[in-house]
């Protein structure tokens, strides 16, 4: 064995991350590492080259690509025909997850469809599950068995209103490490994109809860990157808070990230305006991932420092970067991993923060009493 060489043992714990002599020997059958040489002893023999193509390996692989894309990267030539076949290939390979992805979304709705059932329904539940082991659908009489048994179930939906809390329940992966405010924050949003999968994605950084408590009772700023969110956050309870509401980019006519994204970049204006915030501000951002991308800016350069931010703009490029540099900040955020997000979403959140404060009253005559003190400690939430 040669001063340079490697055991098989040495070359894992020379690239680290997690990567075994099992997984090695895993790559080396699917081609993603060339065959090693052999010791006269027959034990496998590595080189600097082979460690180096092996973080580049777990590099790709912590970033999502799945190991038959990662060969495909690997092996890409420099050449820039190659790029461009490379590049239809790659859109060919993202087709296909898509068309993985929503016949896996078929199967998660039809579960849901089962499992989501509060207990009004449970009863019929039960007897469409039995009813379902028992099925044939080899004809078309059983398929028109199978229908009959959804609309059975479906028709039990008009006796009561959907309670949401139970279906929940079911459906959500285990949050019992959470605390009961992220547990209802990240319930909050499922509800409002529908998508229980968002769970997977969110990052909430240690201390974001306990970070917008004390800036939200402390009658903090609320910043927000365009009028839509604005709009769809709860300004009662801001406004009971003592809380204000500041649009960065209050032009009425930008609706849309696409908007934003121009609006911030041609105006150098909105550029300034953010690096006025208030210090321990919130920062609500939903749409422009460039409004993020100068937020974290700013941060580094120390011209601002909120309290919290939400960061969930949209977009497929832009944005995901954003969302890591801000998961690099010492900050507290909360963020919505990958290209998921949205305004609707980014006000869900500051809602579901807002709402561990104070819970909301029948009407809203009880602003009247705001200057005999804060309400905000009749919380249903435990701290």
């Amino acid at each position: 064995m040669t001063n340079d060489s490697l055991t098989i043992k040495e070359l894992t714990q020379a690239v680290g991350g997690g990567i075994t002599p099992r997984m090695v020997r895993h790559y080396h059958e699917l081609g993603l590492l060339p065959q090693p040489v052999r010791s006269p002893s027959n034990y496998r023999l590595y080189s600097q080259k082979d460690i180096i193509r092996l973080q580049r390996i777990v590099a790709l692989k912590q970033q999502g690509f799945q190991l038959n894309h990662i060969r495909n990267i690997l092996e890409m030539e420099p050449e820039a025909d190659t790029n461009a076949n490379f590049i239809a290939q790659l859109q060919q390979q993202y087709r296909a997850v898509m068309q993985q992805i929503a016949q896996l979304r078929q199967t998660a709705s039809a579960l849901e469809g089962l499992l989501g059932r509060d207990r009004h329904c449970q009863i019929m539940q039960a007897e469409v599950l039995a009813q379902l082991k028992l099925l044939e659908v080899e004809t078309q009489a059983g398929l028109g068995g199978l229908a009959e048994l959804w609309h059975g179930l479906d028709a039990e939906v008009h006796t009561h209103p959907e309670v949401f809390a139970e279906s929940l329940q079911h459906i959500l992966p285990d949050l019992s490490q959470r605390s009961e405010i992220e547990q209802h924050l990240i319930s909050q949003l499922v509800l409002a994109c529908g998508d229980v999968s968002l769970v997977s994605f969110m990052r909430v950084s240690k201390g974001a809860i306990a970070a917008s408590r004390q800036a939200l009772s402390s009658a903090c700023e609320i910043v927000v990157d365009i009028p839509t969110i604005a709009t769809a956050v709860d300004q009662t309870r801001l406004v009971h808070l003592g809380c204000k509401l500041t649009t960065l980019i209050d032009n009425t006519h930008i609706t849309t990230a696409m908007e934003a994204e121009v609006e911030f970049w041609q105006h150098q204006h909105w550029r300034e305006r953010l690096a006025k915030v208030s210090q321990d501000c919130i920062v609500v951002i939903g749409y422009a991932p460039s409004v993020l991308l100068e937020v974290c800016t700013l941060i580094n350069q120390q011209k601002i420092q909120p309290s919290l931010v939400i960061g969930m703009p949209i977009g497929f490029s832009h944005a995901p970067a954003a969302k890591r540099q801000l998961m690099q900040q010492t900050i507290p955020f909360i963020t919505i991993e990958g290209t998921m997000g949205g305004g609707l979403l980014a006000a869900t959140a500051l809602n579901a923060l807002v709402e561990s404060l104070i819970e909301k009253p029948n009407c809203h005559c009880y602003l009247q009493d705001f200057s005999a003190g804060r309400g905000y400690t009749n919380s249903k939430f435990k701290i």
